[in-house]
């Protein structure tokens, strides 16, 4: 079966990168399941918000973010030392150079859709010769969710991608 991007997740790719945004479109041709965007580009109040999730708010007064995004009792989301520095920000570019996945049946726990999502992203960046990361392999090595890269949903332009 053939899958295609639907309206919402279109739409959630505006004012990503080109590039990853063809690997994207590429990519929802070759998976074995279906999948969405539930994010591309954030705002740096979105930002605040995701790293504040898992922290007091004492940690985000130490480095300069209002107390008021404090979510201490909620799951960390982000292990970011600065919370702008996302790669879903607008970059110098002008684009975000990051995007979020969701894998049917849509359920954060199941790892197998997210490897299958993956592994159609992997393969889609190879033929449109876009270098990207997938933030449950951040250093590349084929083993998924070793040493805390707990980011399945999470797929970036590489450094140096566009030398590719």
């Amino acid at each position: 079966m053939t899958y295609v991007l639907g309206a919402a997740s279109r739409s959630r790719l505006a004012g990503v990168h080109p590039d990853l945004v063809r690997v994207v479109e590429r990519a929802i041709t070759l998976t074995s399941v279906d999948f969405k965007v539930i994010e591309g580009v954030r705002s740096d109040e979105q930002a605040y918000i995701n790293w504040g999730k898992g922290r007091t708010q004492g940690e985000l007064v130490a480095i300069g973010v209002a107390g008021k995004y404090a979510q201490p009792a909620a799951a960390k989301v982000t292990w970011l030392r600065n919370p702008l520095s996302t790669k879903h920000r607008v970059q110098g570019d002008g684009y975000g150079h990051a995007v979020d996945l969701l894998p049917a049946p849509y359920d954060w726990k199941a790892l197998p859709p997210f490897d299958a999502v993956a592994k159609a992203m992997l393969a889609a960046a190879v033929v449109e010769k876009v270098g990207i990361r997938w933030g449950a392999d951040w250093d590349g090595d084929g083993k998924p969710r070793e040493k805390g890269e707990t980011d399945s949903p999470h797929f970036e332009l590489a450094p140096g991608w566009a030398k590719l």
